[in-house]
């Protein structure tokens, strides 16, 4: 499971207008082959920051699957005029501790 993290930064004024669109753009993310859930969560310290979380079966699902697909395009038209600046993706992967390590 690969866990996408996308740290976004909306306009100021833009946020009702962005959880907007976001509803009407998670209908396409979660159509996606090797969707395996989301999360967008807001900042309580600046109203205007958000956090996506995407949960992907394999990164290439993310970066060539979804990228790559005209579905990507219509995300883009609803979402990205809302950013300033443009975020910055990463991509994580859960590490496997041992037993002793769990109970911390």
């Amino acid at each position: 499971m690969i866990l996408e993290v996308a740290p976004l930064q909306v306009i100021p004024g833009q946020n009702t207008a962005f959880e907007q669109a976001f509803a009407k753009a998670q209908r396409i993310i979660s159509a996606m082959p090797g969707y395996a859930g989301h999360q967008l969560q807001r900042s309580l310290i600046d109203p205007h920051r958000y956090l996506l979380l995407v949960n992907w079966q394999r990164i290439e699902d993310h970066t060539q699957g979804f990228r790559g697909s005209p579905q990507y395009q219509q995300w883009k038209a609803l979402l990205h005029h809302f950013y300033d600046p443009f975020p910055t993706v990463e991509h994580f992967q859960a590490v496997t501790l041992g037993e002793t390590a769990k109970k911390v």
